[in-house]
């Protein structure tokens, strides 16, 4: 099995690192000549074909939703984290409430496309070395989400988890969002079986295990207490992973 993944390794690799250069001046011509919605429509098409990409590894990508998620509204995922695997399908998936992502800063510049996506796209890029410039870079995020009528994904465990198991979740991200936005509903999310994809390290990559996000009710921000929010939203997410 493991000669199979470092042969399907490679092949997923390249293709990976190929869309991701092709990509790249695409979505400069998107944002120069059609502006943000421009830029958005070319960052869904890209992370359609990265998530179809983890096809190669054996991996399919499935979406488990049985509520209404509201349209036109400012909509805060909140998610378990698990690999960089998990971003492509919630941009994808969740395409038409626009979401955005905070992110380390070094994030920001070097990658091929998803530099650019995150520097011209309107994500929130912290330092994590620097609380004050955390918590305004998170500010400033939490009132261009409302200003835009965009949604926002944050991963409130910080760091990945090597091995699905989940970690106690951080609250300072969440409260800055739900203070600027407290008309927004917080989406809670479930991603199982990412982590998989890195089982044995950065490579080979796992092979055949699909990933699975699950979508659970929403919940208003303003309909009770921001403790009770998010130990409601934690409980959730948590109740799910596998």
């Amino acid at each position: 099995m493991k000669i199979i993944s470092y042969l399907l390794s490679s092949i997923f690799a390249i293709v990976f690192f190929l869309l991701l250069i092709v990509f790249h001046p695409i979505q400069w011509l998107g944002l120069k000549i059609f502006g943000s919605n421009g830029h958005q429509n070319v960052v869904n098409v890209m992370n359609w074909f990265l998530v179809k990409s983890l096809l190669i590894l054996g991996i399919p990508v499935r979406l488990k939703n049985e509520h209404s998620i509201p349209e036109n509204e400012t909509i805060i995922f909140v998610s378990n984290h698990q690999s960089m695997f998990d971003i492509p399908p919630i941009i994808w998936f969740f395409r038409k409430h626009i979401p955005k992502f905070v992110s380390k800063k070094e994030l920001g510049k070097g990658i091929p496309s998803i530099s650019f996506n995150l520097k011209y796209g309107g994500a929130a890029l912290i330092d994590r070395k620097d609380r004050k410039q955390a918590l305004t870079e998170m500010a400033k995020f939490a009132k261009r989400i409302h200003t835009n009528k965009w949604s926002a994904t944050i991963f409130p465990e910080g760091t990945r988890s090597r091995n699905g198991a989940p970690k106690k979740f951080a609250s300072n991200g969440l409260k800055v969002l739900a203070k600027y936005n407290p008309e927004a509903y917080v989406v809670p999310l479930t991603i199982n079986n990412s982590w998989k994809i890195f089982k044995y390290g950065k490579f080979p990559l796992g092979v055949g295990s699909p990933m699975t996000i699950i979508t659970h009710e929403p919940i208003k921000i303003d309909s009770l207490p921001f403790e009770e929010l998010l130990v409601k939203v934690e409980d959730a997410v948590k109740g799910a992973i596998l």
